[in-house]
């Protein structure tokens, strides 16, 4: 186990939001609700401003996003020619507490801050990914009552979120595995930012871990696969074998699908 040194006490960390983008928003949207049945909970008009439309799905009690450019010069749209395609985008996690210290201690490291805002519920933090490695690192945190519950509001999700929840095929994101051409030294950066020790190159957070692995395709770094706790196997598989989508691996309590430029690892509980 390593330890970051000098770290200050920091809140804990939830994996909270994976988001994804994608060239086309609405072929990546009709793949993830047709094998995971899962249901978009919101479209956050706000990233227009950004040049991007979005769509929103609850995993349990976290958040899957895909964004996709409609104008031309966007962010998203530069990261989807650097990766050569549809692909992981961001790793966003909520704050377990107060917000300050995080921004401090990334500040006093020597990180930047990429995108921040706050409002009357919410505070943003978005990491420069050419300071963390990998992808882009998000510290965020809800304010109001029942900010910390498991299940509790996330504005980023709309107001309604837990509504639109379905758990008959998917229910969890347990792990993510960002690919870097320097696994050891990356994974060392966001420990250093989160402020907690690594186990190998494996960052814990209170319910899922992120893998810092060597790339292991053609493209460049990022975040390449998703571990997913799956409650209906054989449903998933078939779905994706109905969408001709990639299943890569196949035995009897796991499966890897690939589409939308990630690896998917389907998992059920009695092998998680």
């Amino acid at each position: 186990m390593s330890k970051p040194e000098d770290s200050p006490r920091l809140p804990q960390l939830r994996l909270r939001q994976i988001a994804l983008v994608a060239e086309k928003l609405a072929p990546v949207e009709a793949l993830l609700t047709d094998i995971f049945d899962i249901q978009v909970c919101y479209r956050d008009p706000g990233v227009g401003y950004f040049g991007l439309e979005n769509a929103l799905f609850p995993i349990g009690d976290q958040l899957l996003e895909v964004v996709a450019p409609i104008k031309t010069g966007t962010a998203g749209g530069r990261y989807l020619e650097r990766r050569g395609g549809d692909g992981g985008y961001m790793v966003i996690t909520q704050c377990l507490g107060d917000h300050k210290p995080f921004r401090d201690h990334v500040l006093e490291q020597g990180f930047r801050i990429a995108h921040e805002f706050t409002t009357e519920g919410f505070r943003n933090m978005q990491l420069h990914p050419k300071d963390t490695g990998g992808t882009f690192f998000e510290i965020d945190q809800q304010l109001g009552a029942n900010a910390d519950e498991t299940d509790g509001p996330w504005e980023p999700a709309g107001p309604d979120w837990q509504d639109y929840r379905r758990l008959n095929r998917i229910s969890a994101i347990t792990a993510a595995d960002i690919q870097c051409e320097q696994p050891a030294s990356v994974a060392e950066r966001w420990a250093r930012i989160a402020g907690v020790a690594l186990s190998g190159n494996e960052l814990p957070m209170t319910n899922a871990v992120v893998r810092f692995v060597d790339c292991r395709d053609s493209r460049p770094e990022g975040l390449g696969s998703l571990d997913i706790t799956t409650n209906d196997l054989d449903a998933v598989v078939r779905a994706a074998t109905h969408n001709n989508v990639s299943v890569t691996s196949r035995d009897a309590g796991s499966a890897t699908l690939e589409f939308a430029g990630m690896r998917f690892h389907l998992i059920t509980p009695a092998t998680s």
